[in-house]
């Protein structure tokens, strides 16, 4: 995500507008479960989409993260194998971006400890 855009609490019904390569979405939360599920989705450019995130913590201190997607309508349709690949990437993506992110996060936070 290049930018994102909140006008609420992270609740069922709760809008956002986010940009990614150059696709300005608006987005609504469907569900939240704090700590385990979050599913929001809606309409961009034609496709139709609802991404999952689950969260659960498989050791003290190790939360795994899972996504994932699903898109439908004409420009999916029209184009079914690249947009397939074209969500892998996205997906791989953002948990590879979510990773390096709490990886640093807890570095930084060991090393305070520390000092």
């Amino acid at each position: 995500m290049e930018r994102v855009e909140y006008a609420g609490p992270l609740a069922p019904g709760t809008a956002f507008r986010w940009l990614t390569h150059g696709l300005d979405i608006t987005s609504t939360v469907h569900q939240v479960v704090p700590g385990e599920r979050i599913v929001w989705g809606g309409p961009a450019h034609g496709i139709d989409g609802i991404h999952v995130w689950t969260f659960q913590e498989t050791a003290p201190g190790t939360v795994t993260v899972r996504t994932e997607e699903s898109w439908g309508g004409a420009p999916v349709e029209a184009r079914r194998t690249e947009m397939e690949q074209v969500l892998r990437q996205s997906l791989d993506a953002w948990l590879a971006a979510l990773k390096a992110r709490a990886e640093a996060a807890a570095g930084a936070s060991a090393s305070a400890e520390r000092h």
